[in-house]
């Protein structure tokens, strides 16, 4: 499938026309130097034309029809896709433009000022000129909507936060999670195998953490200014600091914005400009400021790569991408210095000779004996969006009779191992069958144990049958603050770099070292199912909730597929009572694909809710 991918900025706008399978380029047109006298557009292979002043919602028609002018007679573009910088707490996957989204999105600019004024007028001009296209937006901050509450919160009254959607979003989500995936499909692993992290460095840079697969960290917060140092941009300042200037100097807020977005970074540091080439070169040449900016720069990103490799509880992958991330060798080095602690050994021979391109896009500088692969990819954020895009316009026509899905609530419990449960209840003690579960084969038992945590223990915590190889327990959010555990949120099984809590039985204890996990809400299937519904083991989907007299999302819905599975959805405990669930309710998936949903439909009271006590 074409997709016309379009990344109107406020000086440039760059188009291509992208087959979402092969990534190749029928068209490409740029535009560059926008509001300016020098300005200009230019279908790749063609001659400029000049358009002096012009911004990018005045002339983004004439590119279009340059370009569609210019399309081979034989490519049929099926969609659009238009990169949006922000999407704020409402867009967290990339959809269908209509009236009421380009409404919304109207009321984001303010989030990103520098960025959405250009990208949602460059949504109109080319809704006007291809009205008969699906126009899809992706938006810059839609992959990272997966971080967790304690990482996206600043420490500011929440009234207020919520007030003015102040929360960390991050941004270069099409780059971190495209570099992520190939550098997966380069390990020949499973992305949801492994702990990543992204270093998209160019103009604008950016640290993410992906763990299995999520986003669970990243540099940006509720702008593009915040992390790394940047072209023109500060990153991280104290705010302090930035109060103190603008009233020493006597600026306004605007003031203040220009001096922390186009005046700091790299072009603060040295004092010549934002272009690495030229700081190296003056470096080189022994200009002081431009080797402080080197090292500041440096430092920031191997200080973030530390805090993010801490975050995740090891990294598998450390991975550089965009215009230095790809080019600089000089700043390769010093980032990925130091890194012996965590197995990360670098090849000075293999950073020098490397050279990505479009032949070969993926290189190791990482030496034989390193346990962290450290790779070069390089980054294609309009190939990300052609296929986020197609994957939308494909099950929009995709006709889906989904089977009901049963949702069930799970309460806190223990799977336990034998031996744990012959130190618990004496040896040679078996569990003894309560009452039958949902899922076949499995069932909770009369025996209940409890729980004791750093701060409080939790009594009659019911055991869940039969053994298993692993001891695990499964907490809710509000278990594990009542404990004062810090339980991260996995699947189940998934309890490597998990805590550990004392379990109390009537014959003895036991002390875990792991196991204590917040289970990741997941709907258990049999293959036909799966097949059914077009998902696999370990996709991610998401629930939309209706009928609770609001309407609610549930994301990050784990799969989980095997020939024992009955099809059900399990959430905690918590999450019902937020949710306001009542007893009985079932599911049916209307979307498949890479942005799989499963919408709950009303409520029929006549159902009932399986559950583990």
């Amino acid at each position: 499938m074409h997709i016309l991918v379009i990344n109107c900025g406020s000086s440039s706008i760059k188009m291509a026309v992208v087959d979402h399978q092969s990534a190749d380029r029928a068209i490409k047109l740029e535009a560059q130097r926008l509001g300016t006298e020098d300005a200009w557009f230019a279908v790749k292979g063609q001659d400029r034309t000049p358009v002096p002043n012009a911004y990018a919602d005045e002339i983004l028609p004439q590119c279009l029809r340059a370009i569609l002018d210019a399309l081979p007679k034989n490519i049929e573009i099926r969609g659009v896709a238009h990169r949006i910088t922000h999407g704020g707490d409402h867009f967290t996957d990339p959809v269908v433009v209509d009236s009421d989204v380009i409404d919304r999105l109207d009321t984001l600019v303010d989030l990103a000022p520098l960025h959405m004024p250009a990208n949602v007028a460059g949504v109109r001009a080319a809704l006007d000129v291809l009205p008969e296209l699906e126009h899809i937006a992706v938006f810059d901050t839609a992959f990272h909507s997966t971080i967790p509450n304690r990482a996206r919160q600043y420490a500011i009254p929440q009234d207020i936060a919520e007030k003015h959607q102040i929360r960390r979003f991050g941004f270069h989500g099409p780059s971190h999670h495209y570099v992520a995936r190939r550098a997966a499909e380069f390990m020949d692993s499973d992305i949801r195998d492994l702990r990543i992290i992204t270093c998209h460095l160019g103009n604008g840079a950016s640290v993410a953490a992906v763990e299995y697969g999520r986003s669970v960290e990243t540099s940006m917060g509720a702008t593009p200014l915040e992390g790394l140092v940047m072209g023109t941009r500060s990153g991280d300042i104290d705010p302090g600091a930035a109060i103190r200037i603008a009233k020493k100097e006597g600026w306004d807020l605007d003031r203040l914005d220009d001096f922390l977005n186009r005046e700091s970074g790299l072009a603060g540091l040295s004092g010549i400009g934002n272009d690495l080439r030229d700081i190296q070169d003056a470096a080189a040449q022994g200009d002081e400021k431009s080797r402080r900016a080197i090292q500041v720069y440096a430092h920031r990103v191997r200080k973030y790569i530390g805090a993010y490799a801490a975050v995740m509880g090891g990294v598998d992958a450390i991975v550089f991408t965009a215009g230095i991330g790809e080019n600089s060798a000089i700043m390769r080095h010093r980032i990925a210095q130091r890194f012996d602690f965590l197995g990360a050994r670098f090849d000075e021979d293999k950073n020098r000779d490397c050279s990505v391109n479009s032949q070969r896009p993926i290189f190791e500088i990482s030496g034989s004996n390193s346990r962290v692969r450290l790779l070069v990819i390089q980054t294609d954020e309009e190939v990300a969006m052609a296929r986020d895009a197609a994957t939308i316009i494909l099950e929009k026509f995709r006709v889906n009779n989904a089977r009901a899905i049963p949702i069930a609530i799970s309460a806190r419990h223990v799977h336990l191992t034998q031996e744990h449960v012959e130190t618990l209840f004496g040896k040679g003690h078996q569990l003894t069958p309560s009452k039958e579960l949902s899922q076949p084969g499995q069932y909770a038992s009369e025996e209940r144990i409890t729980l004791i945590g750093p701060k409080s223990s939790i009594s009659g915590v019911r055991v869940l049958g039969p053994p298993r190889d692993r001891t695990q327990v499964e907490i809710s959010r509000t278990d594990e603050f009542a404990l004062g555990v810090d339980a991260p949120i996995r699947g189940s099984g998934d309890i490597d770099n998990t805590p550990g809590i004392t379990l109390e039985g009537p014959a003895g204890r036991v002390e875990l070292t792991e196991g204590v996990i917040c289970a990741l809400r997941h709907i258990h299937m049999h293959p036909d199912d799966a097949d059914h519904f077009g998902v696999v083991d370990h996709d991610l989907v998401e629930v939309a909730v209706e009928g609770t007299g609001r309407d609610l999302i549930f994301g990050d819905v784990l799969i989980r597929v095997s020939p024992s599975y009955r099809l059900e959805m399990h959430i905690d405990t918590d999450e019902g009572n937020a949710a306001e669930l009542s007893q009985g309710t079932e599911g049916a998936l209307v979307e498949t694909g890479g942005f799989a949903r499963l919408r709950r439909k009303r409520i029929r009271p006549e159902q009932r809710l399986e559950a583990a006590e």
